[in-house]
């Protein structure tokens, strides 16, 4: 408990200077390369640390052509629909399953636990999605992979943390188990949800296998679109217009890169005060 001394400081500092710039130095070469001109990405071989003569070109390039607007939207509502669609599944079975007594409660959970340590391979999901009618519907981006069974675990075992004594008060007052759930339990749950709903959203805007799996190229979702212009080297003005690239590719290729991180990066400092309750709470109980 004594006082640190200035060298062991000193070394925290330096060290916490080293992560910081190992996190912060890739993201601003991204935004610079982005930012930059052709002119000055092939003079630096490709890559431009602090852009002398910033241009937009690169984003306008790539929000003209359409299938980037296309996808950012397609990706909006299916992260929007999806992390509703599994918060309401997950909160509702979380609460089921953490109540006593519930009929068939223990068959229930084990089976959950059961997809979870023997998850279902790539080939039997592609002909259970084919067998459902799903593919190139935007459903088969939600529907199988609704309910996270960690997300699940996490919910009810905060619920399970939540006094007895609470539930017993709501069901002397009249309420059911609906009432009790809306009125009791979601009230005092708003760190969890916000971690779980945190999960959820960044797993529906990253998801991009299921994308190449199910859906064809006019339906991608953008880190579909992502993929194909970093990993590929695809040209996107190319694909768009069929005319020649005007920026270089690297610089279209940064700019999709920061139109499909920025949109997380603006959600999480506002849930990041919740997760060590959200998530410890749930784990440690469960």
């Amino acid at each position: 408990m004594e006082k640190p001394r200035p060298v062991t400081q000193g070394a925290k500092a330096v060290a916490l200077v080293a992560v910081v710039l190992l996190v912060c130095v890739p993201f601003l070469v991204i935004v610079s390369t982005s930012l930059a001109s052709t002119d000055e990405v092939v003079a630096n071989g490709g890559w431009v640390l602090w852009p002398t003569e910033p241009s937009l070109d690169a984003y306008r390039d790539i929000l003209d052509g359409g299938i980037v607007t296309h996808a950012l939207g397609v990706s909006a509502g299916v992260t929007i629909v999806g992390t509703l669609l599994s918060l309401a599944c997950t909160v509702t079975l979380a609460y089921a399953l953490s109540r006593p007594g519930v009929l068939g409660g223990r068959p229930v959970l084990l089976l959950v636990l059961f997809t979870f340590l023997f998850p279902p391979g790539m080939i039997p999901s592609f002909l259970l999605v084919k067998e459902l009618g799903l593919l190139d519907s935007y459903a088969s981006l939600v529907l199988p992979v609704l309910v996270n069974v960690f997300n699940l675990v996490v919910l009810r075992g905060f619920f399970q943390g939540i006094p007895e004594e609470l539930y017993e008060a709501a069901r002397l007052d009249g309420a059911g188990d609906w009432r009790v759930l809306v009125s009791v339990v979601l009230p005092l749950s708003k760190a969890a949800l916000a971690v779980v709903g945190l999960f959820y959203a960044v797993a529906y805007w990253n998801s991009w296998f299921y994308a190449s799996l199910y859906l064809e190229s006019d339906h991608w979702p953008l880190q579909q679109v992502l993929r194909t212009y970093v990993i590929a080297g695809s040209g996107l003005t190319d694909a768009t217009t069929g005319e020649g690239t005007v920026t270089a590719p690297q610089t279209v290729q940064m700019a999709v890169l920061v139109i499909a991180t920025v949109p997380i990066l603006l959600v999480y400092p506002f849930l990041q005060k919740y997760f060590t309750k959200g998530v410890l709470t749930g784990a440690i109980k469960s």
